[in-house]
């Protein structure tokens, strides 16, 4: 898997403002105390989850920690969804199996289920402050596949779009897949996220051909570009978030 440390990654849309989290520059943002987003996915050995349910599940997981009530008002959770939704948005992926996915299981958080993916996010931490139980686990190691192509995206329906012109491990894409959803996220308003989360929040991950991404990286729909941190060059562009309601 693969840690995804984000300065601001995505390009917010053309109106955002200067000190957005999702600009490349360098900001206020950078001043402030960095957090970033725990996300472990659940890997046995013998019987790994496909590599399309992890990244779906990943990104419903991302919606589900923004959604929570302990992430809003005065919840438990709230002050460091603040803290880190004020500096940059960072996320990292990490492995478990066995003990360590119940030691995991057991700290303060949410575990999402795919169809046979396992994801347990939680409540950030200071970059330097990781749980111990959370600190050891991997970072690299088994990456994921899919047994069978991933069936077409439904037109109506929100879809996270990856590059086809990168070739990410399953942990950073999982990363990236969650970028995009907090980007859909964020540009929704009250109702239609209540709207979303109500249904589940419904979404496909798929990687569109070379065609179809030139398009959808000119349509005005959210776009994920990565700092470079980890295995791809700074700047690229990684994913488009496509929800029904950002469709012009």
């Amino acid at each position: 898997m693969s840690t995804d440390d984000i300065p601001g990654t995505p390009d917010g849309p053309p109106d955002s403002p200067p000190d957005s989290p999702f600009r490349h520059e360098r900001t206020a943002r950078d001043e402030a105390p960095q957090f970033v987003l725990p996300l472990v996915v659940h890997i046995e050995k013998d019987d790994p989850p496909a590599r399309t349910d992890a990244l779906e599940t990943a990104a419903r997981a991302v919606l589900v920690m923004l959604s929570d009530e302990r992430s809003l008002g005065d919840g438990e959770w709230a002050e460091t969804m603040r803290l880190w939704q004020d500096a940059r948005i960072r996320k990292v992926v990490r492995r478990a199996r066995g003990a360590e996915w119940r030691k995991a299981s057991a700290l303060p958080g949410i575990t999402v289920t795919g169809d046979a993916a396992e994801v347990r996010v939680f409540p950030p931490v200071p970059l330097d402050g990781w749980p111990k139980e959370l600190a050891k686990l991997q970072v690299s190691g088994t990456d994921l596949d899919d047994p069978r192509p991933p069936a077409p995206a439904v037109p109506e329906g929100a879809v996270l779009w990856l590059s086809p012109d990168l070739d990410m491990s399953a942990g950073k894409a999982m990363a990236q897949a969650g970028h995009g959803a907090q980007l859909a996220w964020w540009e929704l308003s009250e109702v239609q996220r209540k709207a979303w989360q109500a249904a589940g929040f419904p979404l496909l991950v798929r990687t569109p051909e070379a065609g179809r991404w030139r398009e959808l990286t000119a349509s005005g729909l959210p776009i994920v570009r990565d700092a470079g941190f980890t295995e791809i060059a700074p700047g690229s562009c990684t994913v488009v978030a496509d929800h029904p309601a950002l469709r012009s």
